[in-house]
């Protein structure tokens, strides 16, 4: 799976989340948001990395 692939999948999986705590007031969703959001943050971080590697190294 390419890494955009992988983000495209985690917005998925928020979107609904973030859908259901806001609209329907389902905390549980919350919750998966937040979890969600984090594993955002460390694809987000992981893709940069690699990104400042590849470029580093031709």
């Amino acid at each position: 799976m390419s890494r955009i692939d992988e983000v495209k999948n985690l917005m998925v999986e928020l979107e609904g989340d973030l859908d259901k705590f806001y609209n329907k007031g389902n905390k549980a969703a919350g919750t998966r948001a937040r979890k969600q959001l984090q594993d955002l943050k460390k694809l987000s971080q992981d893709i940069r990395l690699e990104i400042q590697e590849m470029k580093n190294n031709g």
